[in-house]
């Protein structure tokens, strides 16, 4: 099997965050900020990824604005070749960062916002942090960077998504993503909660592909569809080991943003190993390439090479091992756990929310 070259790396450059949504599929337990890479360490890893093949950076955490570095950060990465995305709460994003930003060569800034009904989304972020974040759209905009916006879809928001769309494109944004909440880390600590009903699903979708004729030329929407609601599993990110990787604040590198809940595996640290090394040959990297680990009925069905087994890191959350199918697929018998979740956030009456709680954070 012939090795690619990665062209994405996240790096999640803290786990401090002013906002407590339930959603956020960070791990349980967080990295503490005295456990953070150094601006110098960052340096090091953008120089060995673009060296790599890595072509796009997306700086996020967390919220990336708590640290004073991130102007540092940014210039480096546009120094040596890298296309960077600000990842952002937009909380913090003031006229004189995002001038600094702008300086040091940064060209597209993603904010979160958390529903178009105002008391809602502040009721989610666990703050009032709407006006904020509409002040930093605006400064996004007059400054000219790319922008996108990104909405997590749930349960109690994904009845406004028209509403949504319609905020987006009043803010200028040059893309939309609808994003269905994935199940992990605090997100399937509140499963019941936030997932929403197939009928609130399938409205959505309809209503987000209407939009996509509506808004063409002026803004991308793309609607990301909810896993536990799908037929099939997605591929992910073209598969493990393939195109993605992501270091998390004290350096882990994984080949995917969930891969921190998988236990049985060793993620090896760009404190200790090159970036090369630990995509070329740590064991984690390794661990689900190709499909020699694949169970039935994934080894010799059709779809392992347009899915690549689903996803290792669901696979591991709902049945304790990560190579087993991924319980999303009908094609397996372990899609009843997907069946009885659905069912069981279907029947729950009372949604109450169990928030993030870290290191309490100020911008």
């Amino acid at each position: 099997m012939s090795l690619s070259h990665p062209t994405t790396l996240l790096a999640e450059i803290t786990h401090r965050c002013p906002l407590h949504c339930p959603y956020c599929s960070n791990p349980l337990e967080m990295i503490r900020t005295d456990a953070e890479l150094t601006t110098e360490d960052w340096m090091r890893v953008f120089t060995e990824a673009r060296a790599l093949g890595v072509l796009q950076l997306g700086l996020s955490g967390g919220e990336p604005l708590v640290r004073a570095d991130v102007e540092a950060l940014a210039a480096h990465a546009r120094a040596v070749g890298l296309y960077t995305t600000l990842v952002t709460s937009g909380v913090g994003l003031t006229q004189h960062r995002a001038e600094k930003l702008r300086e040091a060569g940064l060209e597209h800034i993603q904010i979160s916002f958390q529903d178009s009904d105002h008391q809602a989304a502040d009721r989610v972020a666990g703050m009032r942090a709407v006006p904020q974040k509409l002040a930093a759209a605006a400064i996004v905009r007059e400054l000219g960077f790319a922008f996108s916006i990104n909405i997590v879809l749930h349960r109690a928001n994904i009845d406004r998504v028209v509403d949504t769309i319609e905020l987006a494109a009043s803010l200028g944004a040059d893309r939309l993503e609808l994003a269905n909440t994935q199940y992990y880390g605090w997100a399937l600590e509140n499963r019941n909660a936030l997932m929403p009903t197939s009928t609130q699903v399938a409205v959505a979708a309809e209503i987000a592909e209407t939009a996509k004729t509506r808004h063409r030329g002026r803004m991308q929407i793309v609607y990301v569809l909810p896993d536990y609601h799908e037929t099939y599993p997605k591929p992910c990110y073209g598969g493990w080991g393939k195109h993605y990787l992501m270091v998390a604040p004290d350096g882990r590198t994984l080949p995917c943003h969930g891969a921190t809940h998988i236990t049985t595996l060793r993620f090896d640290s760009v404190r200790d190993r090159s970036l090369r090394w630990i995509w070329e040959e740590s064991s984690a990297f390794q661990a689900f390439r190709g499909d020699a680990w694949m169970q039935a009925p994934c080894r010799s069905c059709p779809r392992k090479a347009v899915d690549f087994g689903g996803c290792r890191c669901q696979a591991f959350a709902l049945t304790g091992d990560a190579t087993n199918p991924d319980p999303v697929c009908t094609l397996t018998p372990l899609r009843t756990i997907i069946d009885a979740a659905v069912q069981n956030a279907a029947a729950e009456k009372v949604y109450r929310f169990r928030y993030i709680s870290l290191e309490p954070q100020r911008l």
